[in-house]
C-alpha cells in the first residue's frame, strides 16, 4: 500500500469510525452525547406510560440506536467520500495551496442574514499545475458542456457537490441544489454532482441535467461522462475503483464493526 492510498484509506475511514460513539438522543436535543443504555432506562423507566407497555428495556434500546445508527453511517461515508474526493483532486492537479479544492460563496437568507455555503470539490483551471490533468479536464469539461446543450464552456472551471449516494426524492434539497448550480454558472463554474454510488433515482438525474447540472454516477460501466470511475481514471489519472478494490476487505470490516456495534445496546 502506498503512502497516499494510506492516507486515502484513513481520510475516508475515520468519520465512519466515529459512528461507533453514536447514542440516541430520545427528543432531547440538550444532550449532545446521547443516552447511554442505563440513562435510557431511567429515562423510560421513570415515564408511567413506557413503563406499563414494556418501552424501557435493553432491545428497545438496541433498536433505538441501529435506527439513527444506519442514518450516521450513511451520513459518515458521506463525509468520508468528501473528503477522500477533495484529497484526490489535491493530489492529481498538483494545487500548491489546498483550498483551491473548495469552493464556496456568500447567500442572503430570506430573513436577510447572510450564510456561507460551501461545495465540497472544485478544479480551478488557472491553478492546476499538472500538465496532463489540466488538458483532459478542458476537453472534458467542452464535451459535456456540448452534451448539456445552450451552456458555453465555463472559463473557471468544475465545482463538484460530493454524495454517497443519491435516495431521497426531497424536492427542498433539490431545489437547494440547482440554487448552488446557478450560482455555480454565475461564477463561471460547471456544476457537477459526483455520487460514489450508482443509487440515484432517474428523475433526479433528469431533472438536474434540464437544469444545466453535470452529473457522475458510481458506476463501473460507461463512459467518463456518465462514470464517476471512469472520470477519475481517465481525467484526474488516479484509479478511484480499483483503490475501492484494493481495500474492500478493510472497509467492509470497519463498516461490519460499526454495524455490530449499533445493533448491540451495551457496546
Amino acid at each position: 500500500m502506498t503512502r497516499d492510498e494510506g492516507r486515502y484509506l484513513d481520510t475516508f475511514l475515520d468519520p465512519i469510525q466515529r459512528c461507533k460513539r453514536y447514542r440516541p438522543k430520545f427528543g432531547h436535543a440538550n444532550k449532545e452525547e446521547g443516552f447511554s443504555l442505563n440513562e435510557f432506562k431511567t429515562l423510560y423507566s421513570s415515564d408511567p406510560f413506557y413503563s406499563w407497555t414494556g418501552l424501557d428495556t435493553d432491545l428497545m434500546y438496541a433498536a433505538h440506536r441501529l435506527a439513527g445508527g444506519m442514518t450516521s453511517v450513511y451520513r459518515q461515508i458521506g463525509i468520508g467520500c468528501e473528503r477522500l474526493f477533495r484529497a484526490v483532486l489535491v493530489d492529481t492537479t498538483g494545487y500548491k495551496n489546498a483550498e483551491f479544492a473548495t469552493w464556496s460563496y456568500t447567500a442572503k437568507t430570506p430573513s436577510g442574514k447572510l450564510k456561507k455555503l460551501s461545495l465540497d470539490g472544485r478544479l480551478e483551471l488557472s491553478e492546476i499545475q499538472n500538465k496532463r490533468v489540466l488538458t483532459n479536464v478542458k476537453q472534458w469539461t467542452e464535451r459535456y458542456c456540448s452534451e448539456l446543450g445552450e451552456v458555453s464552456e465555463p472559463t473557471s472551471g468544475i465545482v463538484f457537490e460530493v454524495r454517497q449516494g443519491y435516495k431521497s426524492k426531497d424536492s427542498k434539497r433539490q431545489n437547494a441544489d440547482i440554487d448552488n448550480a446557478t450560482v455555480a454558472w454565475a461564477n463561471n463554474y460547471l456544476p457537477v454532482f459526483a455520487v460514489f454510488s450508482s443509487q440515484i433515482d432517474a428523475d433526479i438525474v433528469l431533472r438536474y441535467r434540464n437544469n444545466r447540472c453535470g452529473i457522475l454516477i458510481g458506476t463501473t460501466c460507461g463512459n467518463n461522462n456518465v462514470s464517476l470511475y471512469a472520470f477519475c481514471e481517465q481525467v484526474l489519472t488516479y484509479d478511484l475503483a480499483g483503490f475501492f478494490k484494493h481495500h474492500t476487505t478493510r472497509i467492509k470490516k470497519e463498516i461490519h464493526d460499526v454495524l455490530d456495534t449499533l445493533r448491540n445496546a451495551e457496546k
